[in-house]
């Protein structure tokens, strides 16, 4: 019996995959924790993946 297999992921071409960041703010809280944000791409959302573009038929470039 065959397998079904997944097409491999389109890796964003903005990010190259790497869709979130840690960004520190330079200092440490009252615990001495360091203070960071998340910064994921605009572009595919955090996920790391594009979607796959379909042409349209008929469509030229």
């Amino acid at each position: 019996m065959a397998h079904r297999t997944r097409p491999t992921p389109r890796i964003c071409p903005a990010c190259d995959g790497f869709a979130s960041a840690a960004i520190t703010f330079g200092g440490r809280d009252a615990r001495g924790h360091l203070r960071t944000i998340t910064a994921h791409c605009p572009a595919c959302h955090g996920t790391g993946t594009a979607t796959a573009r379909r042409d349209r038929e008929g469509a030229h470039a």
